[in-house]
């Protein structure tokens, strides 16, 4: 027992955590709100000192690195675990952000537990984490092949080597310098050039492996093929779509699944007078880049296509350019994607609502 007796650890109903790689924060509170433990525990002993806790016990950890797998650790253990954003944890740290530490934060993330109103996040299964390692080892593959590209281009350069912005007319120019003697080059220079080179070839390599799984996945899944068929959505955005959300009915409209994304505008309104900003870019930054990216792509060929949604990105690409146009169509196709999702219905383009004929009053 860790400095607590049973009868103590009887009483305890929520456990407020916070994590980290090798030292975990408890913060223990019974019914009446009283803390019965708080006090850091090494990571051995942290799910030694969970299996004393009494069944249906609310364990709250901030949605950060290592939660999703603890969340799975403690359910299995009978506990109820709750993740919450670190972004609603926050105004709940009573020592504002001049107090910020472990005890503070684990005390933070008790109180913010026990709010009936708090949101929090879903627990990922194994299998959408494994997906989810395909996405992040493709963006770090992405990142790392453009450095390589503009590593070689500024390298080449120093030599009076300049080739067009394209990948593929570097690729090209450079093999021509390699294999060519111009005699702008020496030796060193060449054998360095051939290693990035091959790097840059590796990296591509890497890049289609990747891209090769990601669309297995999404044949294979029957709501990926779903999702996939909205017009900026592709494989690779129905993909992440199902590796980072999963059920899309813990939402409870796809206004709201649209706002978790972030594709919402800010408000700064008060007396009445509405004040509408910029998107809030809240929730997964990158699926909810990957659904603009997409989006830009939808609207900038809407103009060859003659459904429904394509003939509206057209009229409002005219009326507020095609920024704004891509970021309303991707927070369209959000709300889409969690109506065919939580529906299981297939996207039909040219669907209509069924809206009354006669204007009802608001008042």
């Amino acid at each position: 027992m860790i400095g607590v007796n049973l009868a103590e650890m009887e009483k305890i109903v929520r456990v407020g955590v916070d994590l980290a790689k090798n030292v975990i924060q408890v913060h223990a509170v019974a019914a009446d709100g009283r803390v019965i433990l708080s006090r850091p525990l090494a990571r051995a002993k942290f799910v030694p000192w969970c299996n004393q806790l009494s069944k249906g016990t609310v364990v709250a950890m901030e949605a950060c690195s290592g939660a999703h797998h603890w969340a799975r650790e403690l359910t299995a253990m009978g506990l109820v675990a709750k993740l919450i954003s670190a972004a609603f944890v926050a105004p709940y740290r009573m020592q504002g952000r001049g107090g910020k530490n472990d005890a503070n934060d684990a005390a933070a993330v008790c109180e913010a537990a026990s709010r009936p109103t708090m949101r929090f996040v879903p627990v990922k299964t194994v299998e959408q984490q494994s997906l989810m390692t395909l996405h992040r080892l493709r963006e770090g593959v992405k990142k790392d092949r453009t450095a390589c590209i503009n590593r070689i281009r500024g390298l080449l350069a120093e030599f009076g080597l300049v080739f067009p912005k394209s990948p593929q007319a570097l690729r090209e120019g450079l093999l021509k310098v390699l294999v060519g003697d111009t005699g702008q080059l020496s030796s060193t220079a060449t054998l360095g050039l051939r290693n990035a080179a091959l790097h840059l070839s590796q990296l591509d390599d890497h890049l289609k492996s990747c891209d090769r799984s990601i669309g297995s996945h999404c044949k294979d899944d029957p709501k990926a093929r779903a999702a996939a068929a909205l017009q900026g959505v592709g494989p690779i955005g129905a993909s992440a779509l199902i590796a980072s959300v999963g059920d899309v009915s813990v939402f409870r409209s796809g206004a709201q699944f649209g706002a978790w994304l972030g594709l919402t505008p800010r408000q700064n309104s008060s007396g009445g007078i509405v004040s509408l900003g910029r998107i809030t870019k809240r929730g997964d930054e990158y699926l909810r880049t990957l659904l603009i990216q997409g989006a830009k792509a939808a609207v900038m060929t809407a103009h060859k296509r003659r459904d429904a949604i394509s003939r509206w990105a057209v009229q409002l690409r005219e009326r507020v350019g095609w920024q704004k146009a891509a970021v309303a169509m991707a927070n369209k196709n959000a709300r889409i994607l969690w109506a065919i999702l939580s529906k299981g219905k297939c996207f039909d383009p040219n669907h209509a609502n069924a809206l009354p004929h006669l204007q009802r009053s608001l008042f």
